[in-house]
């Protein structure tokens, strides 16, 4: 676990700021505690410092995660946001757009977000912009990319595609349930 390089902290904080914009400063700049951004395999990762001294204890091999995760690098060095991040994209959000019951569950299936899903979405959404996804109940389901301008929806037909599905919590259920998978499988080898 290291701290990011002057390039790495330029691409995390670029993607950040495409979802929650000027907003980035409080999430270095807290008044509560010092918060501060590592990289673990490949992985950002968005902690205290107290939390980031507790697990320097542990060897570096053994150390699966600490504090939240915001994201990835990949292999060609571009970086992609985790859903494990939607807690903070959330809080901060510049754009969000709601979702109807019907648009909901299929958005969680991985669909992207279409014209007759929408509830409502905030004023202004330029086109191709990062967009948190929340349902009538204002509880974060995922994020993505807006696929039209505010102005754009209006002119759209119904089954135009308004989000690109980036993430989604229904990503992470889907996760479980492969590892519990792998656990019974391997248990069942076992034997």
């Amino acid at each position: 676990m290291r701290p990011l390089t002057d390039e790495e902290t330029k691409i995390v904080f670029e993607k950040l700021a495409k979802y929650i914009g000027g907003k980035l400063k409080f999430l270095i700049e807290r008044d509560d505690k010092t918060y501060v951004f590592r990289l673990h395999r490949n992985r950002v990762f968005y902690c205290d410092e107290n939390l980031l001294k507790y697990a320097g204890h542990f060897e570096k091999k053994k150390l699966i995660s600490f504090g939240t995760c915001i994201g990835k690098f990949t292999k060609t060095s571009k970086f992609r946001i985790h859903i494990s991040a939607m807690g903070i994209l959330s809080k901060f959000a510049k754009y969000k757009v709601w979702v109807k019951p019907g648009g909901e569950q299929s958005f969680l299936y991985g669909n992207h977000v279409l014209k007759t899903h929408i509830a409502r979405i905030t004023e202004d959404t330029p086109q191709y912009s990062g967009i948190v996804v929340y349902n009538i109940n204002d509880l974060p389901l995922g994020f993505g990319t807006s696929g039209k301008s505010t102005l754009q929806i209006k002119e759209a037909d119904p089954t135009s595609t308004i989000v690109f599905n980036q993430a989604d919590v229904g990503m992470t259920i889907l996760n479980i349930s492969s590892i519990i998978w792998k656990i019974l499988f391997s248990f069942f080898n076992l034997f």
